[in-house]
């Protein structure tokens, strides 16, 4: 018997909170253990997806539904899909001055250990953690006592998505253009950290314009959303084909 799909989105229409329709009946499938790419142009609803997966207040679902371990992620608060599993790593993640990179991980990982009823970590297991997490990342000490993203560059900040990723260690994530102000170097840094914390129950949707990333995280599943909706499904080769004909 085949397992359910970690995630099923069926016919999902979501608008801005002034009307306008962005989601016009888009439906996808995600099973436990794949990465999957979503291109398409701008405009075309990919970072909308991810932001009404995640709960964003400015998006209306109109119809359709999203299940997500089995649950009807629609009716969860945003820190409930948070602790069921779900993270989004942020097109422009935010800057917080004052409240520490290791703090505000801590505080993260303490509350998912909290609502799933799980022991709290002790400081050198949470520590130990963290270590195996930044060297994956290459990065060093620093970044434990900077500022949450302050002062960091495109990449760090990157970098720093991916750190939190690894540290609440979600059955899904939905990372919204990952690759955005990396260089090659950091992008192949990126990739590797997405690629190491993969395993058969977790999965990674990555919403991208280009090639370049999917050549280190490989998916199998390539995805064209355009106008709200997913007009094409194929593997990896899909996106090679878009590079060069582009989505016309």
């Amino acid at each position: 018997m085949k397992n359910a799909p970690l995630l099923e989105i069926k016919d999902l229409h979501a608008s801005l909170d002034d009307g306008t329709e962005i989601l016009k009946g888009l439906d996808l499938v995600v099973g436990k253990g794949e990465i999957h790419a979503i291109m398409g142009p701008n405009g075309a609803g990919k970072s909308t997806l991810s932001k009404v997966i995640a709960g964003h207040p400015s998006y209306v679902v109109a119809k359709g539904s999203v299940e997500f371990q089995g649950k009807n992620l629609l009716e969860l608060s945003v820190s409930e899909r948070a602790n069921l599993g779900f993270f989004i790593g942020f097109q422009y993640p935010l800057e917080i001055a004052g409240l520490r990179n290791e703090e505000f991980l801590r505080a993260a990982v303490d509350a998912k250990h909290k609502a799933l009823d799980l022991p709290k970590l002790g400081e050198d297991e949470f520590k130990e953690k963290m270590e195996k997490a930044m060297h994956l990342l290459e990065m060093d000490n620093r970044y434990r006592e900077r500022g949450l993203n302050e002062g960091f560059s495109g990449g760090e900040k990157k970098r720093n998505e991916i750190l939190q990723m690894a540290m609440l260690e979600p059955a899904l994530a939905f990372l919204d253009e990952t690759d955005s102000g990396l260089d090659i170097d950091a992008l192949k840094i990126v990739a590797h950290g997405i690629n190491n914390l993969m395993n058969p129950e977790r999965s990674v949707v990555l919403i991208t314009h280009y090639q370049r990333l999917l050549d280190y995280a490989k998916p199998q599943f390539v995805h064209i959303l355009i106008d709200g909706k997913i007009t094409r499904t194929g593997g990896s080769e899909l996106a090679l084909e878009l590079e060069k004909k582009g989505y016309g």
